[in-house]
């Protein structure tokens, strides 16, 4: 075996009958594995008017270790701050990706705040998953010419360790998506890749944060530098736009993680769809901006019904992962996605014997 392969599993969670806080869909879950071995799913709740919070629900799995459905738990984060919340009575919490960050020794969780100026990466910490400490929104410096501050941000996820940064101190790496005007896929998909906006703006970025915490290990005013531009659009299956998606983490090739790319498709009648599918890149483990491997084709693309039909059709939206050590296989992953925007499905990868 010498490619990557996706496996589906099936759905694990969908809108709960007559639950009016899930109208709007149950989707793009982070997930995570609790102190107490139990795998824990943080789902986006939409309300039909895409009002979101961020639920918790607890992974039920069968006799053979395959993930079968969830048991919910409650709610983690609600908007509550300024921040989550928009005049109109709108706004959200949205997208949470979590990563247990050893320097800090806390569970973090990034999402997308929808700000009464738009999307922004917010930040929370936990020692126990259950209860959720905010830290506000992520905070830059500016890039060359480049303001980050102000620009809408998505796709947050985070280092589980300190990894060096361009100036060669140990730090925060965060990958996110900054949505710089001209780069959505909506104004892409009439404008494709205008030669006016920068390349370097057409992309996954990474970002790099001091992790020294303060006052008991509360991890105060969360500032990123010394950004870099990841990865840009290449193959034609992800021209209008790549995000990343399920949070790095370390395999014996490196780094590696999924991310979502979009393209333009044709349907019946001549009308034009956007299409999410699913790719994977590795990282060095030395030098996280050195992408040693990527995926010339999706290893996940919409196929299934529940994929193409929902509240957004055609979409697959990586966004957790689990190492399935506990049941000794650590060359196997489960990815949790989002199915078009409605449902999470899960689909197994198992990790080739060699880099193709």
């Amino acid at each position: 075996m010498n490619e990557f392969k996706m496996q589906r599993l099936g759905v694990v969670m969908e809108p709960e009958p007559g639950n009016i806080q899930e109208e709007g869909g149950v989707l793009n879950p982070a997930a995570v594995r609790g102190k107490d071995g139990n795998l824990y799913l943080f789902p986006r709740i939409a309300t039909k008017e895409n009002y979101s919070r961020i639920g918790i629900a607890r992974v039920k799995f069968n006799e053979v270790g395959d993930p079968i459905g969830v048991e919910r738990l409650g709610i983690a984060l609600e908007p509550e701050e300024d921040y989550e919340k928009r005049p109109n009575g709108g706004g959200g919490c949205e997208d949470p990706r979590i990563t247990y960050v050893e320097p800090l020794e806390h569970y973090m969780m990034t999402y997308t705040a929808y700000t009464p100026n738009g999307p922004r990466i917010a930040l929370a910490q936990s020692t126990d998953l259950f209860h959720w400490e905010r830290l506000g929104l992520a905070t830059y410096l500016p890039y060359e010419d480049i303001e980050f501050n102000g620009i809408n941000d998505k796709d947050a996820c985070l280092f589980p360790i300190a990894v060096p940064s361009p100036h060669g101190h140990n730090c925060l790496g965060m990958l996110h998506r900054p949505l710089f005007p001209g780069t959505s896929p909506e104004e892409k998909r009439h404008q494709p890749w205008a030669k006016e906006i920068d390349l370097h703006k057409e992309s996954i970025w990474l970002s790099y944060c001091h992790t020294h915490p303060a006052n008991g290990n509360k991890w105060l005013s969360p500032e990123f530098t010394s950004h870099r531009p990841l990865a840009m659009p290449v193959s034609a299956w992800e021209v209008l736009k790549i995000g990343a998606g399920t949070p790095p983490i370390l395999t014996k090739f490196g780094w590696m993680f999924l991310y979502h790319g979009v393209k333009e498709e044709v349907r019946s009648g001549n009308k034009t769809q956007l299409c999410y599918s699913a790719g994977l890149m590795i990282l060095s483990e030395s030098n996280v901006m050195d992408i040693i491997y990527r995926t010339v084709q999706p290893i996940l693309k919409p196929e299934l019904p529940e994929e193409q039909v929902g509240i957004i059709a055609d979409v697959v939206f990586p966004t957790g992962i689990d190492r399935r050590d506990d049941i000794g296989t650590p060359d196997r992953f489960d990815v949790y996605y989002g199915m078009a925007d409605n449902r999470i499905g899960v689909a197994r990868l198992d990790l080739p014997d060699i880099l193709p």
